[in-house]
């Protein structure tokens, strides 16, 4: 079953560097379904969906490693096999000396013309790291960029 975030609502999460979850807010543990003690210390991709590309998630840890902000409309799924689409926004949280110590996540619901166009280029993005690579799936979704004359981000943000 499709879930749909509230349009008023914050799902947020914090990871430590290597993507385990430090902090999830109520909304966080009501959608993925677990209970906050099954989710802290757990890897955050406990939440992935077979429906995304492992690319995103790869440009997405590109950018934050780099400490910069990162952008993706994502569909994670819960733990009773449910899903739900985020608007997500990822930043990384660095201590007094500017190292990056963890990563803070806030998502919210994307609008429904979003998905709708992000849905076909994710399929064609899962066919072919299914044949070729994760690298040539993320070489897909660059090209749709460099042809809109937009970054990724820049992209993820006007859809």
């Amino acid at each position: 079953m499709l879930l749909e975030v509230p349009k008023e609502v914050l799902v947020i999460s914090k990871t430590d560097t290597k993507g385990r979850i430090t902090y999830a807010n109520e909304v966080f543990v009501a959608f993925a379904e677990y209970s906050e003690t099954e989710l802290l210390g757990s890897a955050h991709s406990i939440i992935r969906h077979e429906d995304m590309p492992k690319a995103i998630f790869k440009i997405i840890w590109q950018q934050i490693q780099n400490k910069e902000e990162a952008f993706a409309l994502v569909i994670n799924k819960t733990k009773k096999k449910n899903s739900y689409w985020v608007y997500t926004n990822v930043t990384p949280s660095l201590d007094n000396r500017g190292n990056i110590i963890g990563y803070f996540s806030v998502r919210i619901r994307p609008s429904f013309e979003s998905i709708e166009k992000i849905k076909p280029i994710y399929k064609k993005m899962l066919e072919i790291e299914a044949t070729q690579s994760v690298d040539k799936s993320l070489q897909y979704l660059l090209d749709i960029c460099a042809q809109k004359g937009v970054t990724y981000n820049e992209f993820i943000i006007s859809i």
